[in-house]
């Protein structure tokens, strides 16, 4: 945003300069060369300038005015243009890296689900093992304990 700002007045600046230049520097008037000096020349070295010429000026000065004002605007179109590619590109490189944060967050719970299933088809598997060990241990106990009880 500061960026466009500086170059549009920086633009400001040129379009002012060139406007400046063009009104103190002598343009080319389109005549035939006088061989004589002009006869409207004052004692003091002006020159006096006939209607035609000064219109004429003006219509030149008018011109290199618009040429420049286009420039100008055509520069501004042109950062404003640049200045909402960048927003764009900047909120889709944040939505880019919120796509891929999501998308590890839910390969990790992806992960931490499998691993409690796992424990818990783990831990079913033990109660399992140890309830058929106890009911084992329990049958030959008992079993043996009936057989050495009985057998006094």
């Amino acid at each position: 945003m500061w960026k466009s700002k500086l170059r549009l007045k920086h633009c400001g600046k040129i379009t002012a300069t060139v406007i400046l230049l063009s009104l103190l520097t002598t343009s080319l008037v389109y005549a035939e060369p006088s061989i004589t000096q002009p006869p409207n020349l004052t004692g003091s070295g002006t020159r006096l300038y006939s209607e035609y010429e000064i219109e004429l000026l003006i219509d030149v000065l008018t011109e290199a005015a618009h040429e420049e004002i286009q420039k100008a605007a055509a520069e501004a179109a042109k950062e404003a243009v640049l200045s909402v590619i960048e927003r764009e590109a900047a909120a889709m490189r944040e939505a880019t890296l919120q796509q891929a944060e999501a998308l590890r967050w839910r390969l990790e719970m992806e992960r931490q689900m499998k691993a409690v299933k796992d424990a818990k088809r783990a831990g079913i598997k033990n109660a399992i093992i140890a309830g058929v060990v106890c009911l084992f241990g329990g049958l030959v106990i008992g079993i043996s304990g009936t057989i050495y009880l009985g057998g006094r």
